[in-house]
């Protein structure tokens, strides 16, 4: 039998590492908002987006996780980083770092907040087990055959970006 301290010890440090996971991916994400430079806005979504693998692991989803740091930190970052390098005015101090509708934005983040916010408090709580367990063969065998058509449009859409950018960035000669 397991002593009551350590079950009260190892329940406060699972909620610290919560609590901890979670700050670090909104200050990641304060971080990608509020950054006047491009470029460390970019960082601070690899923070965001590391912060987010952690909850995975957390939430023991493990493929989740592995999914998350290969895909979005791996990939999708690298593309992003590569855009913003490839941007011909990105440390021009004459472009304005904040457009005019900025109010505005926050007025309607703030909206969509609450409504996030109002839908979560009406929400009853999680049940403890999932409904469905899915095995990760499943899974898999899922994301080959059945959806491989959605990851190669997205595959596309994704070079499309990158070309586009290249175009965009790239000097008339």
């Amino acid at each position: 039998m397991t002593p009551p301290w350590l079950v009260t010890l190892l329940s406060r440090a699972a909620w610290g590492s919560f609590y901890l996971l979670g700050g670090i991916t909104l200050l990641g994400a304060l971080g990608v908002v509020l950054t006047r430079n491009l470029f460390h806005s970019a960082l601070c979504l690899a923070v965001a987006l590391l912060g987010v693998a952690g909850l995975y692991l957390y939430l023991a989803a493990e493929f989740l996780a592995v999914a998350q740091v290969l895909i979005y930190v791996g990939a999708i970052l690298t593309l992003l980083v590569f855009g913003v390098m490839l941007t011909a005015r990105i440390a021009d101090p004459t472009v304005p770092a904040l457009n005019r509708l900025a109010w505005a934005a926050a007025l309607v983040a703030g909206g969509i907040g609450w409504v996030f916010w109002r839908a979560v408090a009406a929400t009853p709580g999680l049940p403890a087990r999932p409904s469905v367990v899915v095995s990760l063969e499943t899974l898999g065998r899922g994301l080959v055959t059945t959806y491989v058509l959605p990851f190669e449009v997205l595959s596309l859409i994704l070079i499309g970006a990158l070309v586009g950018a290249i175009c965009i960035a790239r000097r008339p000669s």
